[in-house]
């Protein structure tokens, strides 16, 4: 199949247990929880969504026909830093309603770490290196288990409880980017105080003015 990308930049990873790391961002366009447009925000699953991911039009975005023509964009974004470092993060949108084989395989041949940041809706492709799952009040996450769980707060109808059930290496708690995101913030760190499993994550990358 072809992938359909919006955006693909060299940054440093801003969020979660990985924060600070060099990382190759490939940005999928479309997702299954909002179709990135404002007139359908209000009717989403997902409300809250702060990316542009919709079209192909974003730097270094496009279509590409293979997975092989994509690691190999990812791989020339990375530049000359040394290759066995290398580290790429599939987001979106929702990445999984594209990643399949034949990408995996190729950025692998990559010598890629590869790393995911999906909703959780769709099963995580098993041979991913770090699956990070961020949930959705009102969705059914069927990915209940990963490397890390990023929950956005606050989030009205979301069973926090639950969350702690599931099989996840590192539970995170994120303030939500919002007209009340001072507010958010102290709600965040109000959690983790109550529930010490967690831990707190900040948006670094928009606090330092990188991509």
């Amino acid at each position: 199949m072809s992938y359909a990308v919006k955006e693909r930049f060299l940054t440093l990873q801003g969020e979660g247990v990985h924060a600070g790391r060099r990382a190759v961002f490939v940005r999928f366009a479309g997702c299954n929880l909002w179709t990135g447009r404002e007139v359908d925000r209000a009717q989403a699953v997902c409300r809250f969504c702060d990316t542009d991911f919709v079209g192909m039009d974003g730097p270094g975005g496009g279509r590409f026909a293979d997975g092989v023509s994509l690691a190999q964009a990812a791989a020339e974004t990375w530049g000359d830093a040394p290759r066995s470092e290398r580290f790429v993060v599939l987001t979106g949108g929702e990445p999984m309603l594209q990643v399949d084989d034949p990408l995996i395989d190729a950025l692998h041949a990559q010598d890629f770490t590869i790393a995911i940041e999906s909703n959780g809706t769709i099963a995580a492709h098993p041979a991913i290196d770090w699956v990070c799952i961020s949930p959705k009040a009102g969705s059914e996450v069927v990915q209940r288990s990963g490397d890390e769980l990023k929950l956005v707060w606050p989030q009205v109808g979301i069973d926090v409880d639950a969350l702690e059930g599931w099989d996840f290496a590192n539970l995170l708690v994120q303030p939500m980017d919002s007209d009340a995101r001072e507010d958010n913030l102290v709600q965040a760190i109000t959690f983790v105080m109550e529930r010490p499993r967690w831990r707190l994550t900040l948006q670094t990358h928009k606090l330092l003015g990188l991509p």
